[in-house]
């Protein structure tokens, strides 16, 4: 965002806090959204902010105040919020309540495929049968990140798709989150079954990746469904039928997944704009 450095960093120009005061009509999208982004952390802009509109908007800065006056006494009589919901809050910049089962599901479809391993329908990667923790590993986190992009599946998918944190970050915290739960789940189960962990975390990662750089296209979730069908489709199907490791998950195949990865990530950096608009929500 142009503006003039200060203590906080770079800060809003004139021209945007005017702009926005007088309700953003001459700013470009990503300007407003990254001034309310940054309105939320910086006082000082805030105060110019609110200068602006008592100068420029004085209905809007009489309304405010008319609704400030009704509201305040009743601010002052509400209590504080318990310390539970404190938590609860500053968990959910991370996750959504409904992503919880489905983060519940990825493990339990872990822990079963590692025991149908341990028990001998797969082994780990001695005889070239197939490990199910190995053969589901890329799958697993998107089917997370698909649930906490959903819009069915969000009760307040609305007022997610509205606020200025919306974007990119929003994405990358729910993602991170997600990985957070499946990747020692897979951690443990590529350990028991003697699994290498470049084996199942490369193709883990890149497929991740690849699910965040195509929703910025088609939306995160549909991205998401569209390539876990093409993995079962491709990989899952062939190679339980033929009952050996397919060349994807195997070590040969790790640089392929690296170069997946790399393209991945550059392409959510490049179009890291695109996450900011509803339809990265789909």
């Amino acid at each position: 965002m142009s503006g003039e450095r200060g203590e906080r960093g770079e800060h809003a120009s004139a021209r945007i806090v005017e702009g926005y005061a007088r309700g953003g009509a001459g700013l470009a999208a990503d300007e407003v959204w990254a001034v309310e982004a940054h309105l939320e952390v910086c006082r000082g802009c805030r105060d110019r902010l609110s200068a602006a509109v008592g100068a420029g908007v004085p209905a809007v800065a009489s309304l405010v105040d008319t609704v400030w006056s009704g509201l305040e006494p009743q601010l002052a009589a509400t209590a504080p919020m318990p310390r539970g919901r404190r938590w609860s809050a500053r968990l959910s910049r991370w996750m959504t309540p409904t992503m919880v089962p489905w983060l519940a599901m990825v493990v339990a479809v872990t822990l079963l495929a590692l025991l149908l391993d341990l028990v001998g329908t797969g082994s780990g990667s001695g005889s070239g049968d197939v490990s199910l923790v190995l053969l589901f590993a890329p799958v697993l986190p998107v089917l997370g990140v698909a649930a906490s992009w959903s819009r069915g599946l969000d009760p307040a998918y609305e007022l997610t798709a509205s606020v200025p944190r919306a974007g990119l970050q929003l994405v990358l915290r729910r993602t991170a989150s997600v990985l957070g739960v499946v990747v020692p789940a897979l951690l443990v189960g590529g350990w028991a079954t003697g699994v290498m962990v470049a084996q199942w975390l490369l193709p883990c990662l890149a497929f991740t990746a690849t699910t965040l750089a195509l929703g910025g296209i088609v939306g995160v979730t549909r991205a998401a469904v569209a390539l876990a069908a093409v993995w079962a489709a491709v990989v899952v199907a062939p190679t339980l039928a033929a009952g050996r490791t397919a060349f994807a998950l195997r070590a040969d195949g790790l640089p392929a997944w690296g170069l997946l990865l790399v393209l991945g990530i550059g392409v959510v950096i490049a179009r890291r704009g695109a996450y900011s608009v509803l339809g990265a929500h789909r």
